[in-house]
């Protein structure tokens, strides 16, 4: 099952079904036709990545890469609990600068759909949180980018006390949206 994360009409929130009995339960998380058909969106995955934030208030993002790799991205919570959340960064776009975000646990399954064009971050609700994560874009160094994940413009309302945030150097003195050069043009 999925549904639009709201306010946008291309990220989407996914539930994978789970099938459960005495054992525990089996959940598919990713199928290529599945994918196609809850979220109409043809994608080749080229890399998985696996990251754990050790303590709770850690915050990650907002990242992005530039063309010509761009990163389209499938994000669930293998372990403890995050709040993901996405910008719209492509000039044009009737959603730039809007930002949406949710709730993703590794009881609650959810995956989010993150596509190319979108800013992309998560605070670590708990301690040793595992965020796992398809990417349809090749990793390049000197294509990164990053928004201020606490960029007043963006008014974004995270869900912990933003005074303990736990932030590289780099996220913490990213540029807000306004001052930033992600070079993503909205295609209608």
């Amino acid at each position: 099952m999925s549904e639009t994360l709201a306010p946008f009409f291309d990220a989407y929130v996914l539930e994978p079904a789970r099938h459960s009995d005495e054992r525990g339960w089996f959940s598919v998380t990713w199928s290529a036709d599945g994918f196609r058909q809850e979220t109409g969106v043809d994608t080749v995955f080229v890399q998985d990545n696996l990251s754990r934030s050790l303590k709770a208030g850690t915050v990650r993002g907002l990242h992005y890469q530039r063309e010509p790799h761009a990163q389209g991205k499938l994000v669930r919570c293998a372990r403890g609990a995050l709040y993901d959340v996405i910008v719209d960064i492509r000039e044009g776009s009737p959603t730039y600068g809007q930002w949406g975000g949710v709730e993703l646990t590794a009881e609650n399954g959810r995956q989010l759909w993150v596509p190319r064009g979108y800013a992309h971050g998560f605070v670590a609700l708990t301690d040793g949180t595992e965020i796992a994560y398809k990417v349809d874009g090749q990793y390049a160094r000197d294509l990164e980018g990053t928004v201020l994940w606490s960029d007043p413009d963006l008014a974004i309302d995270w869900p912990f006390d933003r005074s303990t945030a736990l932030l590289k150097a780099a996220d913490r003195e990213a540029p807000r949206l306004k001052d930033a050069s992600p070079g993503f043009v909205w295609k209608g």
